[in-house]
């Protein structure tokens, strides 16, 4: 799962990394997704982005009865999934999502934030390294977490489907986000903010 993989299979969004930057000083957040840490990225600077955006992408998601990130993806992942899952989740995001979700970002005026998020998708996925090492079944564990998201997404129309996986950024960053600052133990999911439609059930 080297990084030279990662680049090499988005070249085209590769020209969309242009306005990226990252002021002097800024101290980036550290991730520790099980074995896997992560330095370097501002996690109020991912909010920042899709904050941006947020209102524009979740305006055009018209199926309501659907939740991508659900429940059974993201709840008690556990430290060991965790590596494994988040680089199966922004991989997927990299490749299928933002890559057919430029077009839209440009029609929008929305490119210099969609970029930004993307790039620092990218940083994140180089620096994860998932052990070859590990167990069998704890892989196993999070790749059948990643197939339950994988496959609501394929259920759904193509257009829409990324348009939705888009606007749930918000539930992605927020796991993320408690991750990061809850330490060891159970993860709780997120629960939706009141700008953001409530689904029930697990879709």
């Amino acid at each position: 799962m080297g990084s030279p993989v990662h680049m090499a299979a988005l070249p085209c969004l590769s020209l969309i990394l242009l306005f990226w930057s990252q002021g002097p000083g800024v101290r980036g957040q550290e991730f520790q997704f099980g074995p896997c840490q992560v330095e370097g990225v501002v996690l109020q600077e991912l909010w920042e982005a899709f904050q941006a955006m947020k209102d524009i992408v979740q305006a055009q998601d018209n199926i309501t009865s659907v939740q991508l990130l659900r429940k059974e993806v993201l709840q008690n992942a556990s430290e060991a999934e965790s590596c494994y899952l988040i680089h199966a989740l922004l991989e997927f995001y990299l490749n299928t999502v933002f890559k057919n979700y430029r077009d839209k970002a440009v029609e929008f005026r929305i490119l210099k934030s969609f970029s930004t998020l993307a790039n620092n998708f990218i940083v994140i996925v180089s620096k994860l390294q998932p052990s070859e090492k590990e167990m069998f079944s704890i892989s196993e564990s999070a790749h059948r977490r990643f197939l339950l998201f994988q496959r609501a997404f394929k259920q759904l129309d193509r257009e829409a489907a990324v348009t939705k996986a888009f606007g749930e950024v918000d539930i992605l960053l927020t796991w993320m986000e408690n991750f990061y600052q809850m330490g060891h133990g159970a993860r709780e999911f997120p629960t939706p903010g009141n700008n953001r439609r409530s689904i029930t059930g697990s879709g």
